[in-house]
């Protein structure tokens, strides 16, 4: 029987806040993600699933405990580091997709890979019409970002997040902006995302219709797990 590897695992993570006052955030979160998991952080407002996010993707370094990513200890790693393993491995999909109006559909894909700097202009062009395709957008990779729906320019974020082949995507509420019907599309691609490409996806929501469709829930309650 083979063995699943963690892609994300937490020891005993804590996440203080020092202004104004002192408040903690994570108080002793033990979780995972397994290779190919499509899992949803969930809880009231204020519970910390936003903050444990930013702490999991190296947007926010200021914690105790350890994190392991990919087999390595993100508590020992320089900020150089960090900022190759969050361009390298990590996809990113926020509420509001932060695309670059004045850039075409196409350039805002390829930016991580262009960051990255590991592939020709032409190679990248070629990987970003492939992600494209791959969420049904070829048709729009030419034009203006801000020309597109909000339906449409969170899948180009998606795409975007797709570029750099990350071992895992992790969401902030990727939802929170959409309609229903928008709102499904998007799930419904990074279903397939993890069905067709083992892909591990983390998502925040607080849509309960959204989480109750993944693999596994994790709750979290004033900065504790309840259950996962």
């Amino acid at each position: 029987m083979t063995t699943v590897k963690n892609i994300i695992e937490t020891k005993n993570l804590n996440k203080f806040f020092h202004d104004p006052v002192e408040f903690q955030a994570l108080k002793g979160v033990n979780v995972s993600v397994k290779q190919g998991e499509f899992a949803a952080i969930v809880g009231a407002s204020g519970s910390g699933k936003s903050t444990l996010l930013y702490v999991l993707s190296t947007l926010d370094t200021d914690y105790t405990g350890n994190i392991y990513f990919d087999g390595d200890n993100l508590s020992l790693q320089s900020k150089d580091q960090l900022a190759a393993i969050r361009n390298e491995k990590i996809g990113f999909v926020f509420q509001f997709h932060y695309l670059l109006p004045e850039f075409t559909v196409l350039e805002n894909v390829a930016m991580p890979a262009i960051k990255l700097g590991r592939y020709s202009q032409e190679q990248i062009d070629d990987l970003a019409m492939e992600k494209l395709k791959m969420l049904g957008l070829e048709d729009q990779a030419y034009k203006r970002a801000n020309k597109l729906s909000g339906g449409q320019q969170q899948r180009v974020a998606i795409a975007r997040a797709l570029i750099n082949d990350p071992k895992i995507i992790m969401g902030d509420e990727p939802t929170g902006n959409l309609d229903s019907k928008n709102s499904e599309i998007v799930f419904d691609i990074l279903k397939e995302l993890k069905e067709k490409y083992n892909q591990s996806i983390l998502i925040v929501t607080h849509d309960m219709n959204f989480a109750n469709k993944t693999d596994r829930i994790i709750t979290l309650r004033d900065g504790e797990v309840q259950n996962q």
